[in-house]
C-alpha cells in the first residue's frame, strides 16, 4: 500500500506535539506501508528515514495572511500525490491538501485530529480572519473524511459534540506513543549546570510554546507561591503572536523581582537536553487549557518523573492520577470567571509533590513502567495501518 502522509511539521522543523506524532509514526509505519511523507519546508529531500518532498508557500503570498499562504501549500502537496492509494493529514495545516487529494486522485483520506479549530479560539488572535479560513478548512475535511483518527477518547468526544453530522462509526480512537530509547532518565547533568541551576534544590519544569492552549499564564502566576527552595525551569518559546509573547516575558520578569531560581529558556533545545532536563526534575509542570493527549506528559513519564497537569482532554487517559502524578481540576468557564482558583490550586498541588521527594520519585518510576508498557510507538503504527487497510481493499 502507498501511503501520503500530510503534514506541516517533520524534522527538523518540529515545535510541537503534532510534529513529533508524525516523526515517530513515519518511522515505524515504514516497516509496515510504502510512506511518501509530505511537509512543509525548502525543496525536495531526504527527512528522518528518507521518502520526504518539501513544500513552500507560493512566494506571491509572503504577506499574505497565514491561512491562505497554508491553502497555496496544500494544493501543492495535492498536486503531488497521484499514484497514492490513500492519504493521512495532520492538523488543519494539512487537511484541505488530504481533502483535495481524496477528490483529484480518488483515493481514501485519513485525518488525525491533534487539535480542533472551534476549541482553540485564541488563534483568532495569531490569524486574524484566517481562524474562519482555517476552521473552515477543518470541517471541510472533516466532515468529508473516510476515517478521522483522535488521539484521546475525550478528544473523540470534542470531535462528535463539534461535528455532529460526521458518523461516529469513522471516528477511531488511537493514542499518541513514545520512544521510551529515547526518552529514559540519564545520569548527565552537564546541561543543568550550563544552565546555572543549583544542584541542591528541587525544579518545576514546564516545557511548551508560549501560547494560550498551553496555559503557561496560569503557571507563572501560580509560581508567585511556589515553595521558595525550589526552581522553576521554564523551556518555552515560539510565542503565537507578539502580544502573548509580551505577556509572558512580562510576567517572568516579575516572577524574578519576587523570588530566586527562575529559568528561562526561549530557544528549542536539542532532544538529549531536553530529556536530561526531564529526568532531573522533581515534577513536571502541564498547566494546559486544552489538551487532546499531551505527548510532553508522556515524556516526562518516559523519564521518570512525577507529573502535575490539567485535568483536560486527553490528559487523564496518559496521568494516571495519584500514581504517575496528580490532576488539577479545571472548568473552562469557571475558569474564565475565577483564574485564581485554578491557579491557587496548581500552585498547592505543586507544592505537595515538593514537599514530599520520596511519593514524587514513586510515582516518577510508574510513570516510566506506564510509558513503555502502553504508549509504544510500534503499537500505534499497527492500529493506525489497521484503518488504513480497511478502507484499501
Amino acid at each position: 500500500m502507498k501511503v501520503g502522509l500530510l503534514t506541516r511539521e517533520y524534522p527538523p522543523d518540529v515545535y510541537g506535539g503534532a510534529g513529533v506524532h508524525v516523526e515517530f509514526l513515519a518511522r515505524e509505519l515504514r516497516a509496515l506501508v510504502d510512506v511518501q511523507v509530505h511537509c512543509w519546508g525548502e525543496g525536495e529531500g531526504e527527512g528522518a528515514g528518507g521518502g520526504v518532498t518539501r513544500h513552500r508557500p507560493d512566494p506571491r503570498l509572503a504577506h499574505a495572511n497565514d491561512a491562505l499562504r497554508t491553502f497555496s501549500v496544500d494544493l501543492s502537496m495535492a498536486a503531488a500525490l497521484g499514484g497514492r492509494d490513500l492519504v493521512h493529514s495532520h492538523t488543519w495545516y494539512a487537511h484541505l491538501a488530504g481533502h483535495f487529494a481524496k477528490l483529484l486522485h480518488g483515493v481514501p483520506h485519513v485525518m488525525t485530529c491533534h487539535s480542533l479549530e472551534p476549541l482553540r479560539p485564541w488563534k483568532a488572535e495569531q490569524l486574524g480572519g484566517g481562524y474562519a479560513l482555517s476552521g473552515w478548512a477543518e470541517r471541510t475535511a472533516v466532515e468529508a473524511a473516510d476515517a478521522v483518527i483522535a488521539v484521546s477518547r475525550g478528544m473523540r468526544t470534542d470531535i462528535l459534540d463539534c461535528y455532529p453530522t460526521l458518523d461516529p462509526a469513522k471516528v477511531r480512537v488511537v493514542h499518541n506513543g513514545i520512544d521510551t530509547t529515547l526518552y529514559q532518565p540519564t545520569e548527565a547533568t552537564d546541561v543543568l549546570e550550563r544552565i546555572g541551576l543549583d544542584p541542591e534544590r528541587p525544579y518545576v519544569l514546564f516545557v511548551g510554546r508560549i501560547t494560550r492552549q498551553k496555559g503557561v499564564p496560569h503557571l507563572l502566576r501560580a509560581a508567585r507561591a511556589l515553595d521558595p527552595a525550589a526552581q522553576l525551569v521554564l523551556c518555552a518559546g515560539a510565542p503565537d503572536t507578539p502580544e502573548i509573547g509580551r505577556e509572558f516575558r512580562e510576567l517572568v520578569e516579575e516572577l524574578e523581582r519576587a523570588r530566586d531560581g527562575v529559568f528561562w529558556i526561549p530557544e528549542m533545545l536539542p532532544r538529549p537536553d531536553v530529556v536530561q532536563l526531564l529526568s532531573h526534575a522533581t515534577v513536571f509542570v502541564c498547566p494546559s487549557v486544552y489538551e487532546p493527549l499531551g505527548i510532553v506528559n508522556l515524556e516526562a513519564m518516559a523519564c521518570g518523573t512525577a507529573v502535575v497537569a490539567s485535568s483536560v482532554g486527553g490528559i487523564p487517559e496518559v496521568v494516571d492520577d495519584g500514581s504517575t502524578g496528580l490532576l488539577v481540576p479545571y472548568e473552562k468557564k469557571r475558569a474564565a470567571r475565577h483564574p485564581e482558583e485554578f491557579e491557587d490550586a496548581l500552585t498547592e498541588t505543586l507544592n505537595r509533590v515538593l514537599d514530599e521527594p520520596e511519593a514524587a520519585a514513586r510515582m516518577g518510576a510508574a510513570g516510566r513502567v506506564r510509558a513503555v508498557q502502553e504508549f509504544g510507538w510500534d503499537a500505534v503504527a499497527r492500529r493506525t495501518a489497521e484503518v488504513y487497510a480497511e478502507l484499501v481493499k
